[in-house]
Protein backbone atom coordinates (compact mmCIF):
# COMPACT_ATOMS: atom_id res chain seq x y z
CA UNK A 1 0.00 0.00 0.00
CA UNK A 2 1.09 3.50 -0.66
CA UNK A 3 1.27 6.00 2.55
CA UNK A 4 1.35 9.89 2.33
CA UNK A 5 2.91 11.26 5.38
CA UNK A 6 1.12 13.69 7.25
CA UNK A 7 3.51 16.14 9.06
CA UNK A 8 3.37 18.95 11.35
CA UNK A 9 6.34 21.47 13.34
CA UNK A 10 6.24 22.76 16.92
CA UNK A 11 9.10 25.48 16.52
CA UNK A 12 10.52 26.98 19.93
CA UNK A 13 12.35 30.16 19.15
CA UNK A 14 13.94 31.94 22.42
CA UNK A 15 13.21 35.79 21.99
CA UNK A 16 16.26 38.57 21.49
CA UNK A 17 15.77 40.18 25.25
CA UNK A 18 18.20 41.13 27.71
CA UNK A 19 16.60 39.94 30.49
CA UNK A 20 14.09 37.00 30.71
CA UNK A 21 10.20 36.80 30.59
CA UNK A 22 8.78 37.49 34.01
CA UNK A 23 11.89 38.74 36.25
CA UNK A 24 15.38 41.19 35.23
CA UNK A 25 17.66 38.27 35.45
CA UNK A 26 20.01 38.17 32.10
CA UNK A 27 19.28 36.21 29.52
CA UNK A 28 22.85 35.48 28.40
CA UNK A 29 24.25 32.36 26.40
CA UNK A 30 27.07 30.43 28.27
CA UNK A 31 27.35 32.39 31.52
CA UNK A 32 28.69 30.15 35.10
CA UNK A 33 25.90 27.75 35.77
CA UNK A 34 23.41 28.75 38.26
CA UNK A 35 24.68 32.24 38.29
CA UNK A 36 21.85 34.50 36.32
CA UNK A 37 18.79 33.42 38.38
CA UNK A 38 16.84 34.79 41.14
CA UNK A 39 13.74 34.10 43.30
CA UNK A 40 11.35 34.98 40.79
CA UNK A 41 13.01 31.96 37.94
CA UNK A 42 13.68 29.56 40.72
CA UNK A 43 10.42 29.71 41.77
CA UNK A 44 10.94 30.38 45.47
CA UNK A 45 7.77 30.70 47.74
CA UNK A 46 6.34 34.35 47.65
CA UNK A 47 8.01 35.82 44.32
CA UNK A 48 5.69 36.79 41.70
CA UNK A 49 5.90 37.11 38.32
CA UNK A 50 5.62 40.62 36.54
CA UNK A 51 5.68 39.94 32.35
CA UNK A 52 8.51 41.73 30.04
CA UNK A 53 6.52 44.50 27.59
CA UNK A 54 9.29 43.36 24.79
CA UNK A 55 8.46 39.83 24.99
CA UNK A 56 4.93 40.56 23.86
CA UNK A 57 6.13 43.10 21.54
CA UNK A 58 8.29 40.54 20.15
CA UNK A 59 5.42 38.00 19.94
CA UNK A 60 3.29 40.50 17.83
CA UNK A 61 5.79 41.17 15.60
CA UNK A 62 6.25 37.47 14.71
CA UNK A 63 2.32 37.34 14.45
CA UNK A 64 1.97 40.16 12.28
CA UNK A 65 4.95 38.95 9.99
CA UNK A 66 3.52 35.39 9.52
CA UNK A 67 -0.12 36.51 8.95
CA UNK A 68 -1.90 35.80 12.26
CA UNK A 69 -5.26 36.97 13.79
CA UNK A 70 -4.20 38.49 16.96
CA UNK A 71 -6.61 38.00 19.83
CA UNK A 72 -7.06 41.26 21.61
CA UNK A 73 -7.73 38.68 24.73
CA UNK A 74 -5.28 36.47 25.90
CA UNK A 75 -3.85 34.54 29.70
CA UNK A 76 -0.76 32.72 30.50
CA UNK A 77 -1.81 29.28 31.92
CA UNK A 78 0.60 26.94 34.45
CA UNK A 79 1.39 23.76 32.47
CA UNK A 80 1.78 21.35 35.13
CA UNK A 81 4.39 18.34 34.95
CA UNK A 82 7.28 17.42 37.32
CA UNK A 83 11.20 17.44 35.55
CA UNK A 84 14.60 18.45 37.50
CA UNK A 85 14.96 21.26 35.37
CA UNK A 86 11.98 22.45 36.03
CA UNK A 87 12.30 24.19 39.57
CA UNK A 88 8.63 25.26 40.19
CA UNK A 89 7.33 22.07 39.20
CA UNK A 90 5.02 24.18 36.13
CA UNK A 91 5.23 25.46 33.29
CA UNK A 92 4.22 29.50 32.35
CA UNK A 93 2.56 29.23 29.20
CA UNK A 94 -0.53 29.80 27.10
CA UNK A 95 -3.31 27.39 26.70
CA UNK A 96 -6.64 28.11 25.78
CA UNK A 97 -6.28 32.07 24.91
CA UNK A 98 -2.92 32.79 23.48
CA UNK A 99 -1.82 35.66 21.53
CA UNK A 100 -2.00 34.71 18.00
CA UNK A 101 -3.80 32.05 15.56
CA UNK A 102 -4.62 31.52 12.42
CA UNK A 103 -1.87 32.53 10.26
CA UNK A 104 0.39 30.93 7.25
CA UNK A 105 3.81 30.91 5.60
CA UNK A 106 4.22 30.45 1.68
CA UNK A 107 6.80 28.15 0.84
CA UNK A 108 8.49 26.98 -2.38
CA UNK A 109 7.36 23.01 -3.00
CA UNK A 110 8.59 21.26 -6.22
CA UNK A 111 8.84 24.48 -8.11
CA UNK A 112 5.19 25.73 -6.86
CA UNK A 113 4.36 28.23 -4.52
CA UNK A 114 2.35 26.30 -1.04
CA UNK A 115 0.85 28.09 2.09
CA UNK A 116 2.11 26.02 4.89
CA UNK A 117 -0.90 27.27 7.69
CA UNK A 118 -0.48 28.15 11.55
CA UNK A 119 -2.65 27.06 14.08
CA UNK A 120 -1.35 29.41 17.00
CA UNK A 121 1.64 31.48 18.28
CA UNK A 122 2.19 31.68 22.09
CA UNK A 123 4.86 33.24 24.80
CA UNK A 124 6.25 30.79 27.36
CA UNK A 125 9.18 30.17 29.36
CA UNK A 126 11.94 27.90 28.64
CA UNK A 127 12.91 25.34 31.12
CA UNK A 128 16.32 24.63 32.52
CA UNK A 129 19.11 22.26 31.12
CA UNK A 130 20.19 19.21 32.78
CA UNK A 131 24.15 18.29 32.22
CA UNK A 132 24.79 14.30 32.59
CA UNK A 133 28.30 13.03 33.79
CA UNK A 134 28.71 9.16 32.92
CA UNK A 135 32.47 9.49 34.24
CA UNK A 136 32.91 10.13 37.35
CA UNK A 137 34.56 7.89 39.94
CA UNK A 138 31.38 8.25 42.21
CA UNK A 139 28.88 6.79 39.41
CA UNK A 140 26.68 8.72 37.02
CA UNK A 141 25.96 12.29 37.86
CA UNK A 142 23.54 14.88 36.42
CA UNK A 143 23.73 18.85 37.63
CA UNK A 144 21.24 21.42 36.86
CA UNK A 145 22.01 24.40 35.25
CA UNK A 146 19.15 27.22 35.98
CA UNK A 147 20.35 29.88 34.13
CA UNK A 148 17.98 29.19 31.14
CA UNK A 149 15.13 28.91 33.32
CA UNK A 150 12.83 31.68 32.21
CA UNK A 151 14.40 32.91 29.22
CA UNK A 152 11.44 34.26 26.74
CA UNK A 153 10.11 31.60 24.07
CA UNK A 154 7.35 31.68 21.62
CA UNK A 155 6.07 28.46 20.62
CA UNK A 156 5.07 28.37 16.43
CA UNK A 157 2.80 25.61 15.73
CA UNK A 158 2.02 24.59 12.22
CA UNK A 159 -1.05 22.84 10.33
CA UNK A 160 -0.01 19.31 9.32
CA UNK A 161 0.10 20.63 6.10
CA UNK A 162 3.56 19.41 5.34
CA UNK A 163 3.78 16.35 3.21
CA UNK A 164 7.78 15.51 2.52
CA UNK A 165 10.72 16.40 4.86
CA UNK A 166 11.90 18.18 2.02
CA UNK A 167 9.26 20.90 3.02
CA UNK A 168 9.11 20.46 6.56
CA UNK A 169 12.87 21.71 5.78
CA UNK A 170 11.93 24.73 3.54
CA UNK A 171 9.40 25.57 6.06
CA UNK A 172 11.88 25.54 8.94
CA UNK A 173 14.25 27.70 6.69
CA UNK A 174 11.52 30.20 5.36
CA UNK A 175 9.85 30.86 9.20
CA UNK A 176 13.68 31.26 10.58
CA UNK A 177 14.72 33.59 7.93
CA UNK A 178 11.57 35.70 9.06
CA UNK A 179 12.50 35.77 12.84
CA UNK A 180 15.72 36.85 11.78
CA UNK A 181 14.51 39.51 9.59
CA UNK A 182 12.12 40.94 12.57
CA UNK A 183 15.55 40.57 14.36
CA UNK A 184 13.76 38.97 17.38
CA UNK A 185 15.45 35.78 17.34
CA UNK A 186 18.93 34.57 16.50
CA UNK A 187 17.78 31.85 14.81
CA UNK A 188 20.87 29.57 16.24
CA UNK A 189 20.47 25.78 16.24
CA UNK A 190 23.49 24.55 17.90
CA UNK A 191 22.68 26.87 21.06
CA UNK A 192 18.96 25.72 21.16
CA UNK A 193 17.38 29.46 20.15
CA UNK A 194 15.95 27.99 17.58
CA UNK A 195 14.47 24.40 17.79
CA UNK A 196 11.43 21.80 16.26
CA UNK A 197 9.60 19.15 17.67
CA UNK A 198 7.98 17.00 14.25
CA UNK A 199 4.68 15.51 14.59
CA UNK A 200 4.47 12.44 12.07
CA UNK A 201 2.13 9.98 10.94
CA UNK A 202 1.28 8.17 7.80
CA UNK A 203 -2.15 7.25 6.23
CA UNK A 204 -3.40 5.26 3.05
CA UNK A 205 -2.67 7.41 0.05
CA UNK A 206 -6.59 9.11 -0.78
CA UNK A 207 -7.55 8.89 3.18
CA UNK A 208 -8.67 11.71 4.84
CA UNK A 209 -8.55 10.80 8.76
CA UNK A 210 -5.22 11.12 10.14
CA UNK A 211 -2.93 8.26 11.27
CA UNK A 212 -1.63 8.02 14.54
CA UNK A 213 1.43 10.06 15.16
CA UNK A 214 5.09 10.32 16.67
CA UNK A 215 6.88 13.43 17.90
CA UNK A 216 10.22 13.81 17.49
CA UNK A 217 12.82 15.25 19.43
CA UNK A 218 16.71 16.19 19.50
CA UNK A 219 16.92 17.85 16.25
CA UNK A 220 19.58 20.60 16.12
CA UNK A 221 20.20 21.21 12.09
CA UNK A 222 17.90 21.48 9.10
CA UNK A 223 19.43 18.83 7.51
CA UNK A 224 18.65 16.36 11.19
CA UNK A 225 15.28 17.52 10.70
CA UNK A 226 15.13 15.76 7.50
CA UNK A 227 17.11 12.75 7.82
CA UNK A 228 15.05 12.21 11.10
CA UNK A 229 11.48 12.51 9.03
CA UNK A 230 12.63 10.44 6.38
CA UNK A 231 14.00 7.37 8.94
CA UNK A 232 10.62 7.92 10.68
CA UNK A 233 8.58 7.33 7.54
CA UNK A 234 11.10 4.13 6.60
CA UNK A 235 10.14 2.92 10.28
CA UNK A 236 5.93 3.29 10.09
CA UNK A 237 6.10 2.43 6.70
CA UNK A 238 7.61 -1.21 7.28
CA UNK A 239 5.35 -1.47 10.59
CA UNK A 240 1.84 -0.78 8.50
CA UNK A 241 3.49 -2.70 5.38
CA UNK A 242 3.74 -6.32 8.39
CA UNK A 243 -0.04 -5.11 9.72
CA UNK A 244 1.29 -3.49 12.94
CA UNK A 245 -0.11 -0.76 14.98
CA UNK A 246 2.11 2.86 15.06
CA UNK A 247 2.04 3.68 18.96
CA UNK A 248 1.87 7.20 19.74
CA UNK A 249 4.77 8.67 21.65
CA UNK A 250 7.72 10.97 21.70
CA UNK A 251 11.01 9.25 20.19
CA UNK A 252 14.46 10.54 20.31
CA UNK A 253 16.82 11.38 17.13
CA UNK A 254 20.30 9.79 17.13
CA UNK A 255 21.99 11.88 14.82
CA UNK A 256 25.40 9.73 14.80
CA UNK A 257 23.24 6.27 13.83
CA UNK A 258 20.89 7.96 11.77
CA UNK A 259 17.88 6.74 13.74
CA UNK A 260 15.03 7.16 15.95
CA UNK A 261 13.98 5.45 19.80
CA UNK A 262 11.11 5.44 22.03
CA UNK A 263 11.73 8.21 25.13
CA UNK A 264 8.06 7.83 26.55
CA UNK A 265 4.58 8.06 26.09
CA UNK A 266 3.07 11.15 24.15
CA UNK A 267 1.42 12.88 26.81
CA UNK A 268 -1.78 14.20 25.96
CA UNK A 269 -3.05 17.99 26.93
CA UNK A 270 -5.39 17.16 29.51
CA UNK A 271 -2.29 15.45 31.00
CA UNK A 272 -0.54 18.55 32.26
CA UNK A 273 -3.40 19.66 34.02
CA UNK A 274 -3.54 23.04 32.30
CA UNK A 275 -4.95 26.17 33.64
CA UNK A 276 -4.73 30.12 34.39
CA UNK A 277 -1.83 31.70 35.98
CA UNK A 278 -3.76 33.07 39.46
CA UNK A 279 -0.15 35.42 39.45
CA UNK A 280 -0.39 36.81 36.13
CA UNK A 281 -4.10 38.93 35.09
CA UNK A 282 -5.48 38.14 31.60
CA UNK A 283 -3.75 40.53 28.96
CA UNK A 284 -6.57 43.40 26.79
CA UNK A 285 -4.20 43.87 23.19
CA UNK A 286 -4.84 47.58 22.38
CA UNK A 287 -5.57 47.39 18.63
CA UNK A 288 -3.74 50.88 18.20
CA UNK A 289 -0.77 49.38 19.41
CA UNK A 290 -0.88 46.56 17.19
CA UNK A 291 -1.05 48.80 14.17
CA UNK A 292 2.06 50.43 15.86
CA UNK A 293 4.13 47.52 15.59
CA UNK A 294 2.71 46.78 12.23
CA UNK A 295 3.92 49.78 10.54
CA UNK A 296 7.29 49.26 12.12
CA UNK A 297 7.79 45.78 10.93
CA UNK A 298 10.84 45.44 8.74
CA UNK A 299 10.78 44.48 4.76
CA UNK A 300 10.52 40.88 5.15
CA UNK A 301 12.06 37.91 3.02
CA UNK A 302 9.12 38.14 0.42
CA UNK A 303 8.56 42.01 0.15
CA UNK A 304 12.96 41.91 -0.32
CA UNK A 305 13.15 38.87 -3.10
CA UNK A 306 10.34 40.88 -5.00
CA UNK A 307 12.61 44.27 -5.15
CA UNK A 308 15.56 42.61 -5.69
CA UNK A 309 13.47 41.29 -9.07
CA UNK A 310 12.04 44.33 -9.78
CA UNK A 311 14.89 47.22 -9.09
CA UNK A 312 18.12 44.85 -10.27
CA UNK A 313 16.34 42.31 -12.54
CA UNK A 314 18.31 39.18 -10.94
CA UNK A 315 17.26 36.21 -11.88
CA UNK A 316 14.51 34.62 -9.57
CA UNK A 317 16.77 31.57 -7.58
CA UNK A 318 19.52 34.46 -7.15
CA UNK A 319 16.95 36.66 -5.75
CA UNK A 320 15.95 33.60 -3.52
CA UNK A 321 19.15 32.65 -1.99
CA UNK A 322 20.27 36.35 -2.22
CA UNK A 323 17.14 36.91 1.11
CA UNK A 324 17.42 34.00 2.97
CA UNK A 325 19.30 35.57 5.48
CA UNK A 326 19.04 39.28 6.55
CA UNK A 327 23.06 39.64 6.82
CA UNK A 328 23.26 38.11 3.51
CA UNK A 329 21.20 40.60 1.74
CA UNK A 330 22.70 43.46 3.28
CA UNK A 331 26.02 42.36 2.03
CA UNK A 332 24.84 42.32 -1.54
CA UNK A 333 23.44 45.57 -1.40
CA UNK A 334 26.37 46.65 0.41
CA UNK A 335 28.41 45.61 -2.65
CA UNK A 336 26.27 47.30 -5.47
CA UNK A 337 26.74 50.38 -3.25
CA UNK A 338 30.25 50.59 -4.80
CA UNK A 339 29.88 48.12 -7.68
CA UNK A 340 26.67 48.74 -9.39
CA UNK A 341 26.55 45.86 -11.27
CA UNK A 342 24.16 43.56 -9.33
CA UNK A 343 24.69 39.87 -11.98
CA UNK A 344 28.12 40.24 -11.69
CA UNK A 345 27.80 40.80 -7.99
CA UNK A 346 25.42 38.02 -6.97
CA UNK A 347 27.43 35.97 -9.43
CA UNK A 348 30.55 36.43 -7.62
CA UNK A 349 28.35 35.69 -4.19
CA UNK A 350 26.60 32.70 -5.75
CA UNK A 351 29.64 30.74 -6.57
CA UNK A 352 33.06 31.83 -4.91
CA UNK A 353 32.06 33.23 -1.51
CA UNK A 354 29.19 31.26 -0.87
CA UNK A 355 31.44 28.19 -1.64
CA UNK A 356 33.68 29.27 1.17
CA UNK A 357 31.25 29.92 3.71
CA UNK A 358 29.74 26.51 3.45
CA UNK A 359 33.17 24.52 3.00
CA UNK A 360 34.30 26.39 6.39
CA UNK A 361 30.55 26.12 7.76
CA UNK A 362 31.00 29.66 8.37
CA UNK A 363 28.19 32.39 8.20
CA UNK A 364 28.16 35.44 6.25
CA UNK A 365 28.71 37.74 9.27
CA UNK A 366 31.96 35.93 10.14
CA UNK A 367 33.02 36.19 6.29
CA UNK A 368 36.89 37.66 6.02
CA UNK A 369 36.25 39.55 2.95
CA UNK A 370 33.90 42.80 3.42
CA UNK A 371 31.25 43.87 1.11
CA UNK A 372 33.74 47.07 0.29
CA UNK A 373 36.42 44.91 -0.44
CA UNK A 374 34.94 42.41 -2.79
CA UNK A 375 33.00 45.63 -4.84
CA UNK A 376 36.59 46.92 -4.89
CA UNK A 377 38.18 43.73 -6.41
CA UNK A 378 35.25 43.47 -9.29
CA UNK A 379 36.42 47.12 -10.06
CA UNK A 380 39.79 46.46 -10.70
CA UNK A 381 38.43 43.79 -13.16
CA UNK A 382 36.48 46.03 -15.41
CA UNK A 383 39.63 48.94 -15.10
CA UNK A 384 41.77 46.00 -16.74
CA UNK A 385 43.94 45.54 -13.75
CA UNK A 386 43.51 42.01 -13.32
CA UNK A 387 41.72 39.26 -15.61
CA UNK A 388 38.50 37.41 -14.50
CA UNK A 389 40.50 34.20 -13.79
CA UNK A 390 43.36 35.86 -11.57
CA UNK A 391 40.43 37.38 -9.80
CA UNK A 392 39.61 33.98 -8.49
CA UNK A 393 43.07 33.59 -7.06
CA UNK A 394 43.16 36.83 -6.03
CA UNK A 395 39.59 36.62 -3.75
CA UNK A 396 40.94 33.18 -2.87
CA UNK A 397 43.82 35.01 -1.28
CA UNK A 398 41.82 37.76 0.00
CA UNK A 399 39.45 34.89 1.95
CA UNK A 400 42.63 33.30 3.36
CA UNK A 401 44.29 36.20 4.49
CA UNK A 402 41.61 39.03 5.01
CA UNK A 403 44.29 41.25 2.27
CA UNK A 404 42.64 43.51 0.10
CA UNK A 405 43.08 43.02 -3.50
CA UNK A 406 45.67 46.01 -4.70
CA UNK A 407 47.96 44.72 -2.09
CA UNK A 408 47.63 41.11 -3.00
CA UNK A 409 47.71 41.93 -6.83
CA UNK A 410 51.15 43.88 -5.93
CA UNK A 411 52.26 41.15 -3.93
CA UNK A 412 51.66 38.75 -6.42
CA UNK A 413 53.01 40.36 -9.46
CA UNK A 414 49.44 39.48 -11.06
CA UNK A 415 48.83 42.73 -12.44
CA UNK A 416 47.21 42.23 -16.35
CA UNK A 417 49.02 42.52 -19.33
CA UNK A 418 47.82 45.00 -21.67
CA UNK A 419 50.54 45.73 -23.25
CA UNK A 420 49.24 45.27 -27.25
CA UNK A 421 52.86 44.40 -28.34
CA UNK A 422 53.86 42.23 -26.13
CA UNK A 423 50.67 40.52 -26.38
CA UNK A 424 50.67 40.54 -30.44
CA UNK A 425 54.28 38.79 -30.33
CA UNK A 426 53.02 36.14 -28.15
CA UNK A 427 50.13 35.45 -30.15
CA UNK A 428 52.08 35.02 -33.15
CA UNK A 429 54.19 32.60 -31.31
CA UNK A 430 51.09 30.46 -30.19
CA UNK A 431 50.16 30.44 -33.98
CA UNK A 432 53.25 29.65 -35.49
CA UNK A 433 54.28 27.26 -33.09
CA UNK A 434 50.87 25.42 -34.07
CA UNK A 435 50.60 25.33 -37.56
CA UNK A 436 48.35 22.38 -38.47
CA UNK A 437 45.57 23.64 -35.70
CA UNK A 438 45.92 27.37 -37.34
CA UNK A 439 44.76 25.05 -40.77
CA UNK A 440 42.54 22.96 -39.08
CA UNK A 441 40.55 26.12 -37.85
CA UNK A 442 40.76 27.95 -41.23
CA UNK A 443 39.17 24.84 -42.72
CA UNK A 444 36.07 25.39 -40.38
CA UNK A 445 37.24 23.65 -36.99
CA UNK A 446 36.04 26.53 -35.15
CA UNK A 447 36.17 25.29 -31.89
CA UNK A 448 40.12 25.26 -31.83
CA UNK A 449 39.84 28.91 -30.60
CA UNK A 450 40.11 27.95 -27.45
CA UNK A 451 42.70 25.77 -27.73
CA UNK A 452 44.92 29.12 -29.18
CA UNK A 453 43.06 31.12 -26.21
CA UNK A 454 44.35 28.57 -23.84
CA UNK A 455 48.14 28.76 -25.33
CA UNK A 456 48.36 32.19 -25.30
CA UNK A 457 47.26 32.50 -21.24
CA UNK A 458 48.92 29.79 -20.36
CA UNK A 459 52.30 31.80 -22.19
CA UNK A 460 51.57 34.70 -20.04
CA UNK A 461 50.43 32.69 -16.97
CA UNK A 462 47.28 33.95 -16.84
CA UNK A 463 47.72 37.61 -16.76
CA UNK A 464 46.95 38.25 -20.47
CA UNK A 465 43.97 40.56 -20.99
CA UNK A 466 41.13 37.73 -22.54
CA UNK A 467 39.28 40.62 -24.46
CA UNK A 468 43.16 41.83 -26.48
CA UNK A 469 43.55 38.03 -26.70
CA UNK A 470 40.53 37.09 -28.13
CA UNK A 471 40.89 40.63 -30.63
CA UNK A 472 44.08 39.62 -31.93
CA UNK A 473 43.73 35.70 -32.20
CA UNK A 474 40.56 36.87 -34.55
CA UNK A 475 42.14 39.54 -36.37
CA UNK A 476 45.59 36.59 -37.08
CA UNK A 477 43.57 33.89 -38.03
Amino acid sequence: MEYEPVIGLEVHAQLLTQSKIFCPCSTLFGGEPNTLTCPVCTGLPGSLPALNQKVLEFTLRAALATHCRVDPYNQFARKNYFYPDLPKGYQISQYELPLASDGYIDIQSDSQQKRIGIIRIHMEEDAGKLLHDLSSERGAHSYVDFNRTGVPLIEIVSAPDLRTPEEASAYLRKLRAILMFLDICDGNMEEGSFRCDANISLRPKGQQALGVKTELKNMNSFRNVQRALDFEIRRQTALLDQGERIIQETRLWDAAKGVTSSMRGKEEAHDYRYFPDPDLVPMLIDPEWVESVRSSLPELPEAKKARFLRDYGIPEYDAEVLTTSKPLANYYEACLQIYNKPKAVSNWMMSELLRELKRDEREIEDCPVSAPHLAEMLKMIDDGIISGKIAKSVFEEMYRSGKRADEIVKEKGWVQVTDFAEIERIVEQVLSANPKEVEAYRQGKEKLFGFFVGQVMKATQGKASPQLVNDLLKKKL
